[in-house]
């Protein structure tokens, strides 16, 4: 079922559904020609999940070897806030975020995205404190685990943290086993954050300031996404690619740029399949 990847065909592929069995996001991920994809491995709206039984991991760990799709992403739920104020949030997110890690290593996924989390007024330096601080609870509480905790760029909406990439450099830089994170790049999220992504010498700038900050070496996943919104707006719509206001000149230089190619690149739009294939011949 699984094909081989040729040296200079980049990694790519989309969100994918988990609707009757988590097997099922990577018999659909197949179905759409993609050799990696993002899913959850739950719930996205629920803090409670029922244990992963033993027959859904043999499923899922063959149906991976089948299809040949890998890296596989976990996107954790969406209540999580590890920058909450709220004790009771915070030991929730805290718990969610160890379930999130024990399930990706129950299935042999590599990466979990995250978003970094919302101070709710109480300032960026208490987040990142907050950040770091329930960082280095799951590292410690995680000893061995080879999950990458990934870190994604948001749109900057509210009090949330992690839209500039000096943010993300401080959370990784303050956290203790540094080399256990990394982060990922939404291309709508920081366009609608401020950053111009429409030209070239943009294009090559962005990249220059992610190495200044962040580092180029911790850039693990894309989210390729055009934006409904215009720069700096703060309002995260997803739209497909090159019908946006982004266009398709950032996704044409990324699909590419050969230092780019073993970075997974996920698609976060309806239009699955047209998107794709615009990608693909883009690349």
């Amino acid at each position: 079922m699984g094909k081989r990847r040729t040296r200079y065909e980049p990694l790519l592929g989309a969100h994918m559904s988990i609707s009757g069995g988590l097997e099922n996001a990577l018999i659909r991920g197949h179905k759409l020609g993609c050799n990696t994809i993002q899913m959850f491995t739950g719930n996205s709206n629920r803090w409670e999940r029922q244990p992963l039984e033993k027959s859904q991991i043999d499923l899922f760990r063959e149906t991976k070897i089948e299809t040949g799709i890998n890296p596989v992403i976990s996107h954790a739920g969406y209540l999580i806030n590890l920058a909450s104020p709220d004790e009771e949030l915070y030991k929730k997110s805290l718990d969610a975020m160890l379930d999130e890690i024990h399930r990706c290593e129950q299935l042999g996924i590599d990466y979990l995205v995250v978003h970094p989390g919302f101070h709710k007024g109480r300032g960026e330096k208490y987040g990142i404190d907050r950040i770091t601080g329930a960082l280095n609870i799951i590292h410690r509480d995680t000893v061995g685990v080879g999950v990458k905790i990934v870190l994604e760029t948001t749109a900057g909406q509210g009090t949330v943290l992690g839209c500039s990439f000096e943010q993300i450099a401080r959370i990784i830089e303050r956290v203790t086993e540094s080399s256990r994170l990394a982060f990922c790049l939404d291309t709508c999220h920081i366009f609608v954050a401020g950053y111009d992504l429409r030209t070239k010498r943009d294009y090559l700038d962005i990249f220059r300031k992610i190495d200044d900050t962040i580092g180029m070496e911790n850039l693990k996943v894309f989210h390729l996404n055009d934006s409904k919104k215009d720069i700096g707006s703060r309002v995260d719509r997803h739209e497909d690619i090159g019908k946006g206001m982004i266009g398709e000149g950032i996704f044409r230089l990324v699909m590419r740029d050969e230092s780019l190619k073993d970075i997974p690149k996920i698609i976060e739009t309806p239009g699955d399949m047209e998107n794709l294939r615009l990608l693909r011949n883009f690349a």
